[in-house]
């Protein structure tokens, strides 16, 4: 078998990584010392590692994240807000997806809210954690869109179905009585099945009313299918005198001169 054809059995299996180190090892001169066993692993290493790394970029852009620059290395703690390193230390690890725990994340517009939750969803995808991330005001014109087209269950089940879901800017504005109902269905099939981050400028003390309180029997449903496991952060101003939005911080307010 000729070199060439070795190669090309490798690409024609999509080993192109592998197929690459193996033209590698055939052009280095100091290859030849190594055991085959030793060069086999080699080989087989870096098609591994190739895979994983492909399979980590293609999580990151199904994951549709916000901010896909945001890194939990990168969480201000010197910004003048009240944050818990350990807890969100403890978080990044995602064990909290494992054990089907949510995180509500919740803070005035400006206190980085979206960026800790982008960077929580961007750890879920480096550990191949299938993830998601929408706004509710933008699930709602899309669930309404699949009601009025048909495909109803296969948009329910794209929400459904991801380890991880970040809900930005969740109930901003109250919901309808049908935007209710589908927040009743999304949040019920994933119960003890997955992972949910809510980001809001509400507490979650305020979410029943916000739900429609008394007037809505779905209020204390939806509720109850999310509070009891969750973890909770309040990004709050130590010194509110001082206060500086974490847009600025983390640069991504654009110059409007541009």
């Amino acid at each position: 078998m000729t070199k060439q054809s070795t190669l090309d059995k490798l690409i024609a299996m999509r080993l192109t990584a592998m197929s690459n180190a193996f033209l590698a090892q055939e052009n280095d001169v100091s290859m030849k010392e190594v055991a085959f066993e030793d060069r086999f692993s080699m080989l087989v290493d870096i098609e591994f590692s190739s895979r994983n790394n492909n399979r980590r970029k293609r999580l990151m852009k199904q994951a549709c994240i916000d901010q896909p620059s945001a890194n939990i290395s990168d969480i201000n703690y010197t910004s003048g807000r009240k944050l818990n390193r350990t807890l969100i230390a403890r978080l990044a690890s995602c064990e909290y997806i494992r054990e089907y725990r949510n995180i509500f994340l919740t803070g005035a517009t400006g206190s980085g809210k979206t960026y800790m939750a982008c960077a929580f969803g961007m750890e879920a995808c480096k550990q191949y954690l299938r993830t998601k991330y929408i706004r509710l005001p933008d699930f709602f014109i899309e669930i309404e869109m699949a009601r009025s087209d048909g495909t109803y269950p296969k948009i329910m089940e794209k929400y459904t179905k991801p380890a991880l879901l970040i809900i930005d800017e969740w109930l901003l504005m109250k919901p309808t009585a049908t935007e209710s109902r589908d927040i009743f269905e999304l949040l019920h099939h994933r119960r003890r099945k997955s992972s949910t981050i809510f980001c809001s400028q509400y507490r979650d003390n305020d979410w029943y009313e916000q739900l429609g309180g008394d007037s809505s029997p779905l209020a204390d449903a939806i509720l109850d299918r999310i509070v009891h496991d969750a973890y909770k952060i309040n990004i709050e101003s130590l010194d509110p005198s001082k206060d500086i939005s974490m847009r600025e911080i983390y640069g991504l307010d654009k110059d409007l001169t541009e």
